[in-house]
């Protein structure tokens, strides 16, 4: 990690972030002369950090802050080391880092911590989860007291139409995708295939699959934090909230993923389309913890604004193959890469919570040996299913009264995320929907 600041010596200053549970970045800026001492000691602040409300306030009842005198964590380096930041305009490092206690035990109210006791949990089974995510987001000018799409930096127009797959359109931002792509590359963010979206100025990018989850929740993590920050420098913003127009579709964080023996042999290929028994039972997790652990896919009030029947997000609790309108879909093609995409989450998510519950549900089917119900044909907004929460109140219930979700998250984790929830859910109820959608546009 010392040899990257040797190698760039015209970076002054840095920072050491972890994510909080809204994946928001806490942390500090330290002088780069400095640098040596947090690689080798790591640095400090308190415990309640990580357990900040979506406006950085710390959370009322909370036995972090007064209660226990809010006690400091350990923060350390994680294995990522340091890495460029080209979204700020002085050259500067990012150093993330994750929570331990003073004993150096992992803080379990760290999400990198929740998903890492879940990646443990198919090790100790001889297992590896292989993941790729889709990335949804919208280029937006907020500008104005309405947001619309940006003016075209080419042709200097804004085009208010859906641009489902167009070249056109993303031709018309070539040069922030091209920064885009540079970046990724310095930050060693696998970004893979571009498209533009449904939505008025929505874009997805693919990150491509790797035998790492942590690393793969990093690269996502990563990711929204680069292109918020690289939008700004181009002089709109971007965001990975829910749902910015009522008329439009909202944007999806969508998760793909196989598990691996200790031979390296996809658990899922049977050699046809059907997929083996392993996959099934994993299909059976995933759609039996959905229900309660919507919250983690749907976090914010904004979040339920697009999960609405027949709006390109699933609301069903249904799979199927090559199905785009269920919850759970099994792609076609080289059975060797036999796969289940989980399509639930939307863009908002932490994506350190949204892989521990998706894989964590996973591996509980394996566990479990438990069979689906039979796969669905057809629209699925048309059959009559069981359903996911639609209120973010009722998903906060859900997730507070299960009896899967303990088999997933730690004691704490569970308790630090209602408890920021609920003070959200009250807070949110007294600002009116423009307000609303400007703390989640940067925020999210």
């Amino acid at each position: 990690m010392k040899n990257y600041l040797r190698k760039h010596p015209e970076v002054r200053t840095i920072r050491v972030a972890a994510a909080d549970l809204n994946g928001q970045m806490r942390g500090k800026r330290v002088p780069s002369r400095f640098a040596d001492k947090v690689v080798e000691d790591g640095t400090r602040f308190p415990l309640s950090v990580l357990n900040l409300d979506i406006w950085g306030e710390d959370i009322d009842d909370s036995p972090l802050v007064f209660e226990s005198g809010d006690a400091d964590g350990v923060l350390k380096p994680t294995e990522r080391g340091f890495m460029p930041m080209p979204w700020l305009e002085a050259p500067t490092a990012l150093l993330p880092i994750w929570m331990f206690r003073e004993d150096g035990r992992p803080y379990d109210g760290d999400p990198r911590h929740a998903l890492r006791a879940v990646v443990d949990r198919y090790r100790k089974q001889g297992l590896t989860p292989v993941v790729a995510v889709e990335l949804e987001f919208f280029l937006i000018d907020d500008s104005g007291r309405n947001l619309q799409v940006p003016l075209s930096p080419r042709s200097g127009k804004r085009r208010k139409a859906a641009e489902t797959m167009s070249v056109r359109a993303l031709d018309q931002f070539d040069q922030f995708f091209t920064d885009l792509y540079d970046a990724c590359e310095a930050m060693d963010i696998p970004a893979d295939t571009a498209i533009s979206e449904a939505g008025l100025g929505q874009f997805e990018i693919n990150l491509m699959h790797g035998d790492d989850a942590l690393r793969a929740a990093d690269d996502a993590w990563l990711f929204k934090m680069l292109v918020k920050g690289l939008a700004r420098r181009h002089g709109f913003a971007a965001s990975f909230m829910a749902k910015p127009y009522e008329d439009y579709a909202g944007s999806g964080l969508h998760t793909h993923f196989s598990v691996l023996d200790s031979n390296g042999t996809n658990i899922f290929d049977d050699g046809g389309p059907r997929g083996t028994e392993a996959m099934l039972h994993a299909v059976a997790g995933c759609l039996e913890a959905m229900h309660d652990s919507t919250l983690i896919f749907a976090p914010h009030l904004n979040s339920y604004d697009r999960m609405v029947p027949g709006a390109h997000a699933p609301t069903g609790l249904c799979w199927a193959y090559e199905n785009r309108t269920a919850a759970i879909r099994i792609p076609s093609g080289n059975p060797a890469a036999r796969r289940i995409e989980h399509r639930l989450a939307g863009g908002d998510v932490n994506p350190y919570l949204m892989l521990a519950a998706i894989l964590g549900a996973a591996l509980n089917g394996i566990e479990d040996k438990r069979l689906p119900p039979d796969p669905i044909t057809g629209n699925a907004y048309a059959l009559d299913l069981a359903h996911v929460p639609n209120t973010w109140g009722d998903a906060i219930d859900a997730f507070e009264q299960s009896k899967v979700i303990p088999r997933i998250f730690a004691p704490e984790m569970i308790r630090n995320l209602l408890l920021t929830k609920k003070q959200e859910r009250h807070y949110m109820a007294e600002l009116s929907p423009n307000e609303q959608v400007e703390i989640y546009l940067d925020t999210v």
